[in-house]
């Protein structure tokens, strides 16, 4: 008896956005991507720089950040697998809101604008799922605004990590990020963020280790940021 044996997933296995496509639309997706590298601390796009490509995010993790006139930067979002960045300037045809720069090594698909929207004009199922990735965004830069007025900084750092710790179970979870990109993501200064992070490692919730931080209760730090117990 012939055994047939799962078929391995492709590029886009997980992304929801090109969940819902045939196999074959799949493949043609991929054929017309190109393949991208980034290495940890190279820009992806500059905010107003032509949104000419959907990047689809294989391995790595970026940070879309905005720059103040004073140089300030302040991260909106961390972007891991299997999520996409650029759709919205791809949808508008208008430069890129924000920037993005690869705080891991990456690698990414690039779809280019024009095989964009004739994907999306021919297979309108994809519609829903763009919809909804811009409706997560909506509502990540509402909680954001929200918890600058509701959360104190020591709040905002603890959400920053437990947001960066993602939906692992590991008892102990490494945060490959410096405590200056974390100081841009909660809104705060790098003195007091440090004050913040030195705060929850005297009371054993986390550790520093060089450029790392090492989350070790993370139910400490979602009680600290008024985040509901799951």
């Amino acid at each position: 008896m012939e055994v047939r044996l799962p078929e391995p997933g492709d590029a886009l296995t997980g992304v929801e956005m090109f969940a819902g496509l045939e196999p074959e639309v799949r493949q043609r997706v991929i054929a017309a991507a190109v393949p991208r590298t980034y290495r940890k601390g190279q820009l992806l796009f500059v905010e107003n720089d032509p949104g000419e490509s959907l990047i689809v995010l294989r391995r790595g993790a970026v940070a879309v950040f905005r720059t103040a006139p004073t140089g300030e930067r302040a991260v909106l979002s961390v972007i891991r697998p299997p999520d996409v960045l650029g759709e919205v300037s791809l949808l508008d045809a208008s430069t890129r809101s924000a920037s993005a720069e690869a705080i891991e090594d990456c690698t990414a698909l690039a779809l280019s604008r024009p095989a964009f929207m004739e994907l999306v004009h021919s297979n309108p199922r994809i519609l829903d799922a763009v919809m909804r990735s811009l409706g997560g965004l909506i509502r990540r830069l509402t909680e954001q605004n929200a918890d600058h007025v509701f959360l104190d900084l020591p709040g905002r750092v603890a959400k920053t990590l437990v947001r960066l710790a993602g939906e692992s179970q590991a008892p102990m979870i490494t945060i490959e990020l410096n405590q200056s990109q974390l100081a841009e993501m909660a809104g705060g200064s790098r003195q007091s963020v440090n004050q913040a992070i030195g705060s929850f490692a005297s009371r054993g919730w986390l550790r520093t280790e060089g450029r790392r931080i090492v989350v070790t209760d993370v139910a400490a730090l979602r009680r600290r940021a008024g985040m509901n117990d799951r």
